[in-house]
């Protein structure tokens, strides 16, 4: 189931240096993308979003909402552990355990005595009343975004302590952010459900996975697939039904956030995923009949794009399922071909007067590559993509992304029609018939997406439905 503009997550600044320049170290571009997220927030102007850099891949940022200064900072603290059940977080200096000179100057990873559980003492750089905003964890592998409620105490490993949830408004207060930011292909977990799923991604550096000889645009994402499907009974051996070709997206995930100087939660918000799409497939033979289409999945793919928002590390939960569907009657052949380009967008945005709306959008155009109807029946095939984003762990908007192809014939016919060429009929057939091309974008905005700090609305709300459909080849006979 888009393309933000790859090159801001895939290159790595490669300035050109004088003989004997200094170039700036991993951990000092780190610390100075982490200096300028402060001094942005402290200004007053909006928050920068983007793709958080490697070296923030365990950052934590912490806030003391009512406290003096107690404006949302990015934190020398780190989360070692956490127990989803109990809701309990071991939290400790990044440096905890190093040795001396090896940390940040200071006693800052010094090891403090430990007091007996539920002592009151104020834990080492932590207290009850913080919230905390963690990158992906031990136990929390899509961040976590709590709030202190209690300091058991110190061990070891670090200040262990009792945590509720919260929303981001406590963190990110009257402060606006906004950006868009792709989704590294290389950083997905794939799970193929088919035997003839092949993956592909390029990168920067020529750094290329999947078949070789494969071309795919940096920050692209390819499936390819081929799969049999039924065919329907009494169908000769040459009608052997099938769906293949392939699926490129390059996907971005959408965030803003607008915050309300009353202190009343976001005066506006917005998540969702967008991208670049291509594909080019087949449906071929004659399906057997169904009652309802059936849908088989072909592709599994999870990421947790991690987004600096300022200080603030916001992990986004990103699935895809890539699927094939088909309907028919079991009566007509075809053998239809098509590629198809375009772009899509679907997300839940929200404003004080009308609460969480949904947004969808996408722009298709298509060409046929090949398109032949044999015998009067009809049938439709789609290669789609779901897609579900959301915060922390939490989905807030499901989209489904479904192009499909459309073959219907009445009366007796035998037609086909290649690109640029005039349509051939068979000798002795009458009747009509017609191929489409289309796209269907439905889906749901979940409670979830109160995790921004908005109001809880008590069920989900559909996305709608997004329908276009386009003639790709027609005669009559």
């Amino acid at each position: 189931m888009p393309a933000l503009a790859a090159s801001a997550l895939f290159l790595a600044a490669g300035c050109s240096a004088e003989p004997g320049a200094h170039a700036p170290s991993a951990a000092e571009r780190a610390e100075g993308a982490e200096a300028s997220a402060i001094a942005t927030a402290d200004t007053g102007q909006p928050l920068a979003v983007a793709a958080a850099p490697e070296a923030a891949a365990t950052s934590t940022a912490v806030a003391r909402p009512g406290a003096t200064g107690g404006k949302v900072r990015k934190t020398g603290l780190k989360v070692k552990s956490y127990d989803s059940h109990t809701r309990r977080a071991v939290i400790s200096p990044e440096n905890k355990g190093t040795s001396t000179g090896e940390g940040r100057s200071g006693d800052e990873g010094a090891s403090s005595p430990s007091p007996s559980a539920g002592s009151t003492a104020r834990p080492r750089g932590t207290a009850v009343g913080d919230v905390i905003a963690s990158a992906p964890a031990p136990g929390a592998p899509d961040g976590l975004l709590a709030k202190v409620t209690k300091v058991i105490g110190e061990s070891a490993d670090g200040t262990e302590v009792q945590t509720a949830p919260t929303t981001l408004d406590t963190l990110l207060g009257d402060d606006e952010a906004k950006g868009s930011v792709p989704v590294d292909p290389a950083s997905f977990e794939v799970e193929r459900l088919l035997p003839e799923v092949k993956v592909s991604w390029a990168k920067t550096g020529d750094i290329h996975s999947g078949p070789e000889g494969t071309k795919v645009p940096l920050g692209s994402l390819r499936i390819d697939v081929g799969a049999k499907v039924g065919t329907a009974q009494g169908a000769p051996a040459s009608a052997t039904a099938s769906v293949s070709g392939f699926v490129q997206v390059a996907p971005e995930v959408d965030f803003s956030y607008g915050g309300d100087s009353t202190g009343s939660g976001p005066a506006a918000a917005y998540l969702g995923v967008s991208g670049d799409w291509t594909s080019r497939w087949a449906v071929k033979g004659r399906a057997a009949a169904s009652a309802q289409p059936v849908r088989l999945p072909f592709a599994k793919l999870h990421a947790d794009p991690v987004l600096q928002v300022g200080p603030i590390p916001v992990v986004v939960n990103l699935d895809l399922t890539c699927y094939f569907q088909i309907g028919a009657d079991g009566n007509v052949t075809v053998d239809i071909e098509q590629d198809l380009k375009g772009d899509f967008k679907a997300g839940g945005t929200f404003g004080p007067a009308k609460g969480w709306t949904p947004v969808n959008e996408s722009h298709m155009t298509s060409s046929p590559v090949r398109t032949s109807v044999t015998a009067a029946g009809s049938v439709k095939a789609s290669l789609g993509a779901e897609a579900t984003v959301g915060l922390y762990g939490t989905v807030g908007v499901t989209a489904d992304l479904a192009p499909y192809l459309r073959g219907e014939a009445a009366g007796s016919v035998d037609a086909t029609s290649a690109t640029g060429a005039t349509a051939k009929t068979g000798v002795g057939a009458s009747g009509a018939w017609a191929v489409y091309g289309g796209v269907d974008l439905t889906g749901t905005l979940r409670i979830q997406l109160s995790v921004f700090g908005t109001p809880v609305f008590q069920h989900s709300i559909p996305l709608g439905t997004l329908h276009r459909e386009w003639k790709l080849a027609d005669g009559k006979v």
